[in-house]
């Protein structure tokens, strides 16, 4: 599942070049980094992050203000960040749900004289579907 989000980035008072970064549709997910490329990379991170733990407790993840409805103060500016949740999931998830599933024999017989991988093929097949909603 690939999601993009505006991200509100404040430069630091400080004047270091660094920028806190907030997600409007994600309460509490606040982030920073010392220069514009960490603050983006730190901000994927924690979209991505926050995003995850929602879907792994069996909600759906925010719909996204349009860029152009999002507010901010003056010196800050707003900028989409692009998540790839599968990736993400892939790497730093750790819950699974156990699902039965029920195919012809001969296709069994198939799938084991191939060391085919049903959880793999399934899982495969709905992430797609979820990326074309």
């Amino acid at each position: 599942m690939k999601l993009v989000y505006p991200a509100i980035l404040t430069p630091y008072e400080d004047g270091t070049g660094g920028y806190a970064v907030e997600f409007p549709d994600l309460p509490g997910c606040v982030t920073g980094g010392d220069n514009m490329a960490d603050a983006m990379f730190m901000a994927e991170d924690a979209a991505s992050g926050w995003v995850l733990t929602e879907l792994e407790d069996g909600k759906k993840a925010p719909e996204a203000t349009a860029i152009n409805e999002v507010k901010t103060e003056p010196g800050q500016f707003v900028s989409l960040v692009a998540l790839d949740m599968d990736a993400y999931a892939a790497k730093y998830g750790n819950h699974a749900v156990k699902k039965t599933l029920t195919i012809p024999a001969w296709l069994n017989t198939f799938v084991e004289q191939n060391g085919i991988s049903c959880s793999r093929v399934l899982q495969d097949a709905l992430s797609k579907m979820a990326q074309a909603r």
